[in-house]
């Protein structure tokens, strides 16, 4: 049955979420190290651990529930699960800069009191940017999808432009504290912004029990389907190590070079932030290029760009050096085809009535690769080096590359193009 087209002004409104979404996960992650540095006195020899561990904390958390959610989105709606998740995100950003106190009362350390506030706040946001691409997919067809999907990205690209170029210099003028407290008035606005302006189109799931077998079958069935989450789990840590560890790296690097840790969060916050404006205009030439390419070939350049560019870290010794800027491009551009290619092709042959557990299980493949990457490259930036977590997953990131144009000469020989099939046959 032919849908009719979705209204403009909804699109734009998704797109808007979309960003306010970025910006609030962004900035999360990139105050958290001065965050602990400043506010909580956090040292210098274990600094990768902690931030890494806090990490991997948020995401094993969002493990046990990002599949479900998906799920629960096909049974009962993706927009009450957004809005619950930004009121969730919003009130843990008005404790959390408050950890110290909080600790005090309830005889816990400040450190344990952001571990808790930081991983309610990442669980918030898990029920929120994972149904915002069910909704892309849900509000597009086979022929739109690179299209839709790909201003969906711009709008999370400049989210997280915005960040770090712009939001990052806020904590130097006027506190860590305002800065939280903004992230606290966007998520609640965020909330009502969804509840106002969007709503649900797909048809809802019936029965109690998850469709697990049939996400299973699929998967058994759709090699390309494998590819998607295999590069989920390979690429989703890219950006969280490049946010993170980047940033660890400028805010100790700076003690050796005797620079404000402000003034080093600042610089790290540029350069995250021109990592992002980077991967903004690439976005929609890599809308174009999966339309004509094809999905399985344009994953496998982006994958590539990506893991050449994270391989490149390894060649810098000061992340204070305009030198920095060569790696962070290529891995910049090879991560705008890595945000839309596997979940285009995801959504591509995901039926429509069981969208949302499938992609539940590709965010989870997700938050599996983030766990893994962020806990081992932890240990090696403070064992081996702040260049290694790049390596590591520079490494990854070109071994999923070749594999992918493996696919693709399969592809080649067996169909005229690499293009999945529509949800309609699928179904």
């Amino acid at each position: 049955m032919k849908r009719r087209p979705v209204r403009a002004e909804r699109l734009n409104a998704l797109y808007l979420i979309a960003a306010i979404s970025m910006i609030l996960m962004t900035m999360v992650i990139a105050l958290q190290p001065l965050f602990l540095r400043s506010m909580i006195g956090l040292d210098r020899g274990n600094a990768g651990f902690v931030n890494a561990n806090i990490q991997v904390v948020t995401e094993i958390a969002d493990l046990f529930l990002i599949g479900y959610l998906g799920y629960l989105s096909d049974r009962f709606g993706r927009i009450p699960i957004i809005v619950a998740g930004f009121i969730m995100a919003g009130t843990m950003a008005l404790l959390a800069p408050f950890s110290a106190q909080i600790g005090v009362v309830l005889g816990l350390s400040g450190l344990a009191v952001f571990y808790i506030s930081r991983t309610v706040m990442s669980l918030g946001m898990v029920a929120v940017w994972p149904q915002i691409a069910t909704l892309a997919g849900d509000f597009s067809t086979t022929k739109n999808r690179p299209r839709l999907m790909a201003n969906a990205g711009f709008m999370m690209a400049f989210g997280i432009t915005l960040s770090y170029a712009a939001l990052m210099q806020i904590p130097q003028h006027v506190g860590l504290t305002v800065s939280m407290l903004f992230l606290a008035l966007l998520a609640f606005v965020g909330a009502w912004f969804v509840q106002s302006f969007l709503s649900d189109v797909a048809p809802k799931l019936e029965g109690p029990a998850a469709p697990l077998d049939d996400v299973f079958a699929l998967l058994k069935k759709e090699r390309k389907l494998r590819l998607a989450f295999i590069s989920a789990f390979f690429s989703r840590n890219d950006m969280v190590v490049i946010g993170l560890f980047l940033m660890v790296w400028c805010v100790y690097f700076a003690e050796i070079l005797s620079i404000d840790h402000a003034r080093a969060a600042a610089w790290g916050g540029l350069l995250i932030g021109y990592i992002g404006a980077v991967s903004l205009l690439s976005i929609p030439v890599w809308g174009v290029a999966i339309e004509r390419m094809g999905r399985v070939r344009a994953l496998a350049l982006a994958m590539g760009l990506s893991g050449i560019g994270l391989l490149g870290f390894g060649a810098i010794v000061n992340p204070l050096n305009w030198l920095v800027m060569l790696p962070s491009t290529l891995v910049a551009m090879g991560q705008a085809g890595c945000l839309i290619a596997p979940q285009t092709l995801a959504l591509d042959l995901a039926p429509e009535r069981i969208r949302g557990s499938v992609l539940g299980a590709f965010n989870t493949a997700g938050c599996l690769g983030v766990v893994l990457f962020l806990f081992v490259g932890g240990i090696l930036f403070d064992e081996v080096g702040p260049p290694a977590p790049f390596v590591m997953t520079g490494v990854a990131n070109t071994l999923i590359a070749g594999y992918a144009l493996i696919i693709s000469r399969q592809e080649r020989g067996e169909f005229l193009a690499d293009e999945p099939v529509d949800d309609i046959t699928m179904a």
